[in-house]
């Protein structure tokens, strides 16, 4: 039995490129369907993530002419991931595998072909990972691979290159679902639900029309999210560098006492302003680590809900 997919596809501000890259979805999953490796079944499902602009009416206007699409709308701006969450809640129950895909054509969709046939081999996870950032500025090639070690160095296991472009068995999406932070690091949960697994590589082209909504700012503050939501090595180094900072300060106590004893003591205002700047930096910055992880678990116990959809294309379609 051929397996029913839905591509799941994150929007916000789109209007310029989703008419662009809608109709190369439909085009790869009509090719997809005819080469019967999925099922007529299977659906373009956009999620609207409370867009400024007229791109709901887009994906309107694209569900009412094709059965393949379907949209639903977040009721606002929630952000790339809950859009991502939102959209593999909508369509776990209605199909066997699922592909996250950002729909600015930067993606190259022939990484689907060959996601499938990793799921139809035995794969319930398929990671779509760039071959190279050849497209990328040197600032972003750089950022953007900085990034990921720093992640992997603190403790949050993450795939090298790869964003939101991956396939997930229904399985899967039901067990991540289960999983009820509000914080969310998709790229660093999907490992931690497990199961067997690959990646696919692929080219990232540029992007085909708009702007970037992930600039360094929104990266930066993905990855001290990703970070605290998923890894305690921050509060850990605070420790180490806590003890640090303590042997150094017992050395210096000594060292002032005997210098004291021996007559050899100096009085000077720039030894002490150093100690006290360095001393009063280290604790407002761990005063700042730890606030932040007390921050998110203030967030985490209000267990607000992650997403609220207002509308579905289906409502629309059924009046």
């Amino acid at each position: 039995m051929k397996p029913i997919l839905y591509i799941v596809i994150p929007c916000y501000n789109e209007k310029d490129v989703l008419p662009i890259t809608a109709p190369m979805f439909l085009e790869k999953l009509n090719f997809l369907i005819s080469s019967e490796k999925i099922s007529e079944d299977s659906r373009i499902l956009f999620v609207n993530d409370g867009s400024k602009d007229n791109t709901w009416d887009i994906i309107s206007s694209f569900a009412a002419s094709d059965k393949h699409y379907k949209g639903i709308s977040l009721s606002r701006n929630r952000g790339q991931q809950n859009a991502i969450l939102a959209g593999l809640s909508e369509a776990k129950d209605n199909c066997d595998i699922i592909v996250t895909v950002d729909c600015d054509g930067q993606d190259d969709l022939n990484a689907i072909d060959l996601m499938v046939d990793e799921y139809l081999n035995g794969c319930e996870v398929v990671y779509g990972v760039r071959s190279s950032r050849k497209s990328d500025t040197f600032f972003k090639r750089t950022t953007a691979q900085g990034f990921y070690k720093f992640m992997n160095s603190l403790g949050v296991e993450s795939v090298y290159n790869h964003s939101e472009y991956r396939l997930l068995s229904s399985r899967v999406v039901e067990h991540l679902l289960s999983f009820k932070e509000v914080n969310l690091f998709i790229r660093g949960m999907v490992p931690l639900v497990g199961f067997r697994s690959t990646s696919v590589y692929y080219e990232r082209y540029e992007r085909l029309a708009g702007e970037t909504k992930y600039p360094f700012k929104k990266m930066l503050a993905l990855a001290f999210d990703g970070i605290t939501s998923l890894s305690i090595k921050p509060i850990r180094l605070i420790t180490f560098l806590g003890f640090i900072v303590a042997v150094i300060s017992i050395i210096g106590i000594i060292w002032s006492v005997v210098n004291a004893f021996i007559g050899h003591s100096v009085a000077g205002w720039a030894s002490t302003v150093s100690i006290v700047c360095f001393l009063g930096g280290v604790q407002l910055i761990s005063l700042g680590i730890i606030g932040e992880y007390i921050g998110k678990i203030y967030l985490e116990t209000k267990q607000r809900p992650r997403f609220i959809i207002s509308e579905r294309t289906d409502d629309k379609n059924e009046k």
